[in-house]
Protein backbone atom coordinates (compact mmCIF):
# COMPACT_ATOMS: atom_id res chain seq x y z
CA UNK A 1 0.00 0.00 0.00
CA UNK A 2 2.93 2.09 0.73
CA UNK A 3 3.53 1.81 -3.25
CA UNK A 4 0.42 3.12 -4.33
CA UNK A 5 0.46 6.14 -1.90
CA UNK A 6 3.96 7.03 -3.29
CA UNK A 7 2.37 6.22 -6.75
CA UNK A 8 -0.57 8.67 -6.03
CA UNK A 9 1.78 11.69 -5.58
CA UNK A 10 3.59 10.67 -8.95
CA UNK A 11 1.58 9.97 -11.59
CA UNK A 12 -1.74 11.84 -12.25
CA UNK A 13 -3.33 8.62 -14.34
CA UNK A 14 -3.53 7.19 -10.52
CA UNK A 15 -5.40 10.32 -9.05
CA UNK A 16 -7.74 10.47 -11.88
CA UNK A 17 -8.59 6.74 -10.93
CA UNK A 18 -9.00 7.36 -7.67
CA UNK A 19 -11.27 10.26 -7.63
CA UNK A 20 -13.55 8.73 -10.41
CA UNK A 21 -13.68 5.35 -8.09
CA UNK A 22 -14.81 7.64 -4.98
CA UNK A 23 -17.24 9.89 -7.15
CA UNK A 24 -18.68 6.46 -8.66
CA UNK A 25 -18.92 5.21 -5.26
CA UNK A 26 -21.52 7.99 -4.56
CA UNK A 27 -23.98 6.41 -6.99
CA UNK A 28 -23.25 2.80 -7.27
CA UNK A 29 -24.16 2.97 -3.20
CA UNK A 30 -26.98 4.84 -3.32
CA UNK A 31 -28.46 3.00 -6.49
CA UNK A 32 -27.37 -0.72 -5.27
CA UNK A 33 -29.65 -0.53 -2.63
CA UNK A 34 -32.44 0.01 -4.35
CA UNK A 35 -31.14 -2.82 -6.64
CA UNK A 36 -31.14 -5.17 -4.02
CA UNK A 37 -33.96 -4.44 -2.18
CA UNK A 38 -36.38 -4.23 -4.99
CA UNK A 39 -34.68 -7.42 -6.12
CA UNK A 40 -33.89 -5.33 -9.47
CA UNK A 41 -30.54 -7.52 -10.49
CA UNK A 42 -31.73 -9.19 -13.23
CA UNK A 43 -33.23 -5.99 -14.64
CA UNK A 44 -29.81 -4.03 -14.03
CA UNK A 45 -27.93 -6.80 -15.67
CA UNK A 46 -30.06 -6.28 -19.04
CA UNK A 47 -29.53 -2.32 -19.10
CA UNK A 48 -25.50 -3.37 -18.23
CA UNK A 49 -25.39 -5.38 -21.43
CA UNK A 50 -27.28 -2.87 -23.58
CA UNK A 51 -25.06 -0.42 -23.08
CA UNK A 52 -22.67 -2.22 -25.37
CA UNK A 53 -24.99 -1.43 -28.47
CA UNK A 54 -24.47 2.10 -27.71
CA UNK A 55 -20.82 2.09 -26.87
CA UNK A 56 -20.44 0.12 -30.79
CA UNK A 57 -22.70 2.41 -32.67
CA UNK A 58 -20.35 5.35 -30.71
CA UNK A 59 -17.15 4.15 -31.80
CA UNK A 60 -18.43 3.28 -35.20
CA UNK A 61 -19.73 6.84 -36.08
CA UNK A 62 -16.45 7.99 -34.01
CA UNK A 63 -14.50 5.84 -36.87
CA UNK A 64 -16.12 4.76 -39.82
CA UNK A 65 -17.25 8.63 -40.30
CA UNK A 66 -15.65 11.43 -38.81
CA UNK A 67 -17.90 12.24 -36.13
CA UNK A 68 -15.47 13.15 -33.30
CA UNK A 69 -18.37 14.74 -31.30
CA UNK A 70 -19.08 11.43 -30.57
CA UNK A 71 -17.81 9.83 -27.56
CA UNK A 72 -18.54 6.41 -26.06
CA UNK A 73 -20.14 7.51 -23.10
CA UNK A 74 -22.69 9.35 -25.17
CA UNK A 75 -23.60 6.28 -26.97
CA UNK A 76 -23.68 4.24 -23.14
CA UNK A 77 -25.88 6.55 -21.62
CA UNK A 78 -28.21 6.83 -25.16
CA UNK A 79 -28.56 3.20 -25.07
CA UNK A 80 -28.94 2.62 -20.99
CA UNK A 81 -32.10 5.54 -21.16
CA UNK A 82 -33.62 3.80 -24.48
CA UNK A 83 -33.22 0.04 -22.21
CA UNK A 84 -34.55 1.50 -18.88
CA UNK A 85 -37.51 3.00 -20.72
CA UNK A 86 -37.98 -0.20 -23.09
CA UNK A 87 -37.92 -1.93 -19.58
CA UNK A 88 -39.88 0.41 -17.77
CA UNK A 89 -42.60 0.20 -20.40
CA UNK A 90 -43.29 -3.31 -20.91
CA UNK A 91 -43.13 -3.82 -16.92
CA UNK A 92 -46.26 -1.24 -16.37
CA UNK A 93 -48.29 -1.84 -19.45
CA UNK A 94 -47.53 -4.75 -21.45
CA UNK A 95 -48.26 -8.37 -20.36
CA UNK A 96 -45.35 -10.16 -21.84
CA UNK A 97 -43.33 -11.85 -18.94
CA UNK A 98 -40.78 -9.75 -17.27
CA UNK A 99 -37.80 -12.65 -17.65
CA UNK A 100 -38.37 -13.13 -21.55
CA UNK A 101 -38.42 -9.33 -22.11
CA UNK A 102 -35.41 -8.51 -20.36
CA UNK A 103 -33.36 -11.17 -21.65
CA UNK A 104 -34.27 -9.86 -25.36
CA UNK A 105 -33.50 -6.47 -25.04
CA UNK A 106 -30.17 -7.79 -23.03
CA UNK A 107 -29.08 -10.05 -26.36
CA UNK A 108 -30.58 -7.39 -28.43
CA UNK A 109 -28.08 -4.56 -26.96
CA UNK A 110 -24.86 -7.09 -26.96
CA UNK A 111 -25.62 -8.18 -30.51
CA UNK A 112 -26.20 -4.57 -31.91
CA UNK A 113 -22.60 -3.77 -30.31
CA UNK A 114 -20.62 -6.77 -31.46
CA UNK A 115 -21.91 -5.35 -34.68
CA UNK A 116 -21.14 -1.96 -35.15
CA UNK A 117 -17.84 -2.63 -33.19
CA UNK A 118 -17.46 -5.63 -35.94
CA UNK A 119 -17.71 -2.90 -38.45
CA UNK A 120 -15.14 -0.66 -37.02
CA UNK A 121 -11.98 -0.22 -38.31
CA UNK A 122 -9.20 -1.37 -35.37
CA UNK A 123 -11.71 -1.59 -32.52
CA UNK A 124 -10.56 -4.65 -31.20
CA UNK A 125 -7.88 -3.70 -28.87
CA UNK A 126 -10.90 -0.92 -27.05
CA UNK A 127 -12.54 -3.57 -26.91
CA UNK A 128 -11.97 -5.21 -23.50
CA UNK A 129 -11.85 -1.82 -22.18
CA UNK A 130 -15.62 -1.30 -22.50
CA UNK A 131 -15.95 -5.10 -21.60
CA UNK A 132 -14.43 -4.85 -18.53
CA UNK A 133 -13.43 -1.43 -17.80
CA UNK A 134 -10.07 0.53 -17.50
CA UNK A 135 -10.76 3.00 -15.05
CA UNK A 136 -6.48 4.24 -15.43
CA UNK A 137 -7.59 5.76 -18.34
CA UNK A 138 -10.36 8.48 -17.12
CA UNK A 139 -9.49 11.68 -17.65
CA UNK A 140 -9.97 14.90 -16.28
CA UNK A 141 -12.95 15.75 -18.80
CA UNK A 142 -14.23 11.91 -17.45
CA UNK A 143 -14.34 13.17 -13.53
CA UNK A 144 -16.63 15.79 -14.26
CA UNK A 145 -19.33 13.98 -16.65
CA UNK A 146 -19.18 11.51 -13.74
CA UNK A 147 -19.28 14.35 -11.06
CA UNK A 148 -22.46 15.66 -12.97
CA UNK A 149 -24.22 12.39 -12.97
CA UNK A 150 -23.51 11.28 -9.81
CA UNK A 151 -24.87 15.15 -8.65
CA UNK A 152 -28.18 14.39 -10.90
CA UNK A 153 -28.40 10.79 -9.24
CA UNK A 154 -28.49 12.14 -6.02
CA UNK A 155 -30.55 15.27 -6.71
CA UNK A 156 -33.75 13.17 -7.71
CA UNK A 157 -33.03 10.28 -5.23
CA UNK A 158 -33.36 12.68 -2.32
CA UNK A 159 -36.05 15.21 -4.11
CA UNK A 160 -38.60 11.47 -4.17
CA UNK A 161 -36.84 9.73 -1.13
CA UNK A 162 -40.39 9.09 0.28
CA UNK A 163 -42.32 7.96 -2.96
CA UNK A 164 -39.25 5.44 -3.72
CA UNK A 165 -38.93 4.36 -0.20
CA UNK A 166 -42.99 3.40 -0.50
CA UNK A 167 -42.56 1.13 -3.86
CA UNK A 168 -39.32 -0.51 -2.40
CA UNK A 169 -41.58 -2.07 0.33
CA UNK A 170 -44.88 -2.40 -0.37
CA UNK A 171 -46.39 -1.49 -4.04
CA UNK A 172 -50.02 -2.24 -3.28
CA UNK A 173 -49.59 0.15 0.25
CA UNK A 174 -47.61 2.38 -1.84
CA UNK A 175 -51.01 2.66 -4.84
CA UNK A 176 -53.16 3.09 -2.15
CA UNK A 177 -52.26 5.83 -0.46
CA UNK A 178 -52.09 7.61 -4.28
CA UNK A 179 -48.53 7.01 -5.19
CA UNK A 180 -47.89 6.91 -8.79
CA UNK A 181 -46.10 3.99 -8.63
CA UNK A 182 -45.21 3.36 -12.66
CA UNK A 183 -44.03 6.61 -12.50
CA UNK A 184 -41.74 6.49 -9.92
CA UNK A 185 -40.47 2.71 -10.82
CA UNK A 186 -39.75 4.31 -14.28
CA UNK A 187 -37.56 6.65 -12.25
CA UNK A 188 -35.86 4.32 -10.46
CA UNK A 189 -35.36 2.60 -13.55
CA UNK A 190 -33.25 5.62 -15.11
CA UNK A 191 -31.28 6.55 -12.28
CA UNK A 192 -30.30 2.52 -12.32
CA UNK A 193 -29.15 3.55 -15.96
CA UNK A 194 -27.39 6.42 -14.82
CA UNK A 195 -25.46 4.66 -12.54
CA UNK A 196 -24.82 1.90 -14.76
CA UNK A 197 -22.84 4.36 -17.32
CA UNK A 198 -20.65 5.28 -14.46
CA UNK A 199 -19.39 2.23 -13.66
CA UNK A 200 -19.21 1.31 -16.86
CA UNK A 201 -15.94 3.57 -16.94
CA UNK A 202 -14.79 1.51 -13.88
CA UNK A 203 -14.84 -2.24 -14.27
CA UNK A 204 -16.86 -2.26 -17.78
CA UNK A 205 -20.37 -3.79 -19.13
CA UNK A 206 -19.75 -7.44 -18.04
CA UNK A 207 -18.35 -7.02 -14.61
CA UNK A 208 -21.08 -3.83 -13.88
CA UNK A 209 -23.65 -6.05 -11.43
CA UNK A 210 -21.26 -6.92 -9.03
CA UNK A 211 -19.90 -3.74 -8.30
CA UNK A 212 -23.65 -2.07 -7.99
CA UNK A 213 -24.72 -5.22 -5.92
CA UNK A 214 -21.53 -6.44 -3.96
CA UNK A 215 -21.42 -2.83 -2.05
CA UNK A 216 -25.10 -2.87 -0.98
CA UNK A 217 -25.27 -6.40 -0.08
CA UNK A 218 -22.16 -6.31 2.67
CA UNK A 219 -24.43 -2.67 3.96
CA UNK A 220 -27.59 -5.17 4.06
CA UNK A 221 -25.75 -7.26 6.61
CA UNK A 222 -25.41 -4.54 8.91
CA UNK A 223 -28.18 -2.26 8.55
CA UNK A 224 -32.27 -2.70 9.10
CA UNK A 225 -32.96 1.10 7.87
CA UNK A 226 -32.50 1.93 4.23
CA UNK A 227 -30.95 5.37 5.01
CA UNK A 228 -28.31 3.35 6.55
CA UNK A 229 -27.56 0.95 3.82
CA UNK A 230 -27.38 3.19 1.73
CA UNK A 231 -24.55 5.64 4.07
CA UNK A 232 -22.94 1.92 4.47
CA UNK A 233 -23.17 1.10 0.69
CA UNK A 234 -21.70 4.11 -0.14
CA UNK A 235 -19.05 3.65 2.23
CA UNK A 236 -18.08 0.24 1.33
CA UNK A 237 -18.11 0.63 -2.33
CA UNK A 238 -15.24 3.70 -1.39
CA UNK A 239 -13.56 1.16 0.23
CA UNK A 240 -13.63 -1.72 -2.51
CA UNK A 241 -12.58 0.42 -5.64
CA UNK A 242 -9.70 2.14 -3.24
CA UNK A 243 -8.32 -1.13 -1.83
CA UNK A 244 -8.59 -2.84 -5.78
CA UNK A 245 -6.95 -0.12 -7.21
CA UNK A 246 -4.54 -0.04 -5.09
CA UNK A 247 -3.85 -3.96 -5.01
CA UNK A 248 -4.51 -3.76 -8.91
CA UNK A 249 -1.24 -1.18 -9.14
CA UNK A 250 0.70 -3.32 -6.63
CA UNK A 251 0.50 -7.13 -8.28
CA UNK A 252 0.02 -5.59 -11.82
CA UNK A 253 -3.31 -7.23 -12.74
CA UNK A 254 -6.11 -5.51 -14.55
CA UNK A 255 -8.01 -3.47 -12.30
CA UNK A 256 -11.55 -3.50 -12.91
CA UNK A 257 -11.07 -7.38 -12.43
CA UNK A 258 -9.49 -6.38 -9.37
CA UNK A 259 -11.98 -4.65 -8.00
CA UNK A 260 -14.51 -6.93 -8.29
CA UNK A 261 -12.50 -9.71 -6.87
CA UNK A 262 -11.70 -7.87 -3.85
CA UNK A 263 -15.37 -7.23 -3.62
CA UNK A 264 -16.29 -10.24 -3.98
CA UNK A 265 -13.92 -11.55 -0.98
CA UNK A 266 -15.20 -8.42 1.32
CA UNK A 267 -18.75 -10.02 1.24
CA UNK A 268 -17.60 -13.11 1.76
CA UNK A 269 -16.09 -11.75 4.85
CA UNK A 270 -19.20 -9.81 5.63
CA UNK A 271 -21.70 -12.74 5.79
CA UNK A 272 -19.60 -14.67 8.29
CA UNK A 273 -19.01 -11.99 10.32
CA UNK A 274 -22.50 -10.65 10.04
CA UNK A 275 -23.64 -14.64 10.91
CA UNK A 276 -20.75 -15.28 13.60
CA UNK A 277 -22.56 -11.70 15.46
CA UNK A 278 -25.61 -13.21 15.27
CA UNK A 279 -24.67 -16.14 16.53
CA UNK A 280 -23.15 -14.53 19.42
CA UNK A 281 -26.19 -12.59 20.19
CA UNK A 282 -27.97 -15.78 20.30
CA UNK A 283 -25.80 -17.66 22.89
CA UNK A 284 -26.14 -14.38 25.01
Amino acid sequence: MNGFASALLEHAFLRHALVAGLLVSVACGAMGTYVVVRRMTYIAGGIAHCVLGGIGAAVYLERAHGWTFVDPIHGALVAALLAALAIGTISVKAKERMDTAIGAVWAIGMATGVLFLARTPGYAQDLMSYLFGNILLVSTRDILVIAVMDALVLGVVVAFRNQLLAISFDEDYARARGVNVGFYHMILLVLVALTVVLLVTVVGVVLVIALLTIPAAIAGRFSGRLSQMMGLAVAASAVLTTGGLALSYNLNTPTGATIVLFAGAAYLVAVLASRLVRRRRLAS
